[in-house]
């Protein structure tokens, strides 16, 4: 089964000043926010965008180290 959300989350910036993003399939909001935690301390946001149905590519909300997600899903 294909995952729920594509992410893209700005991890830090390069040395030329310009935005270093990663791209992650997910289905749980709350292990991917741990997951980023981990292995990415310094992430500074992320983009959660619809991966199936009608409307594949929309963009479904945001979340920063602030403003994580309350819940598994959007």
């Amino acid at each position: 089964m294909s995952k729920k959300y594509k992410v893209i989350a700005k991890i830090r910036n390069n040395p030329d000043g310009s935005a270093y993003c990663v791209k992650y399939r997910v289905n749980d909001l709350k292990k991917f926010t741990a997951f980023l935690d981990s292995k990415w301390p310094e992430w500074k946001w992320f983009n959660v965008y619809s991966n199936s149905g009608i409307n594949k590519g929309v963009q479904l909300t945001n979340f920063t180290k602030n403003n994580r997600p309350l819940t598994r899903f959007v």
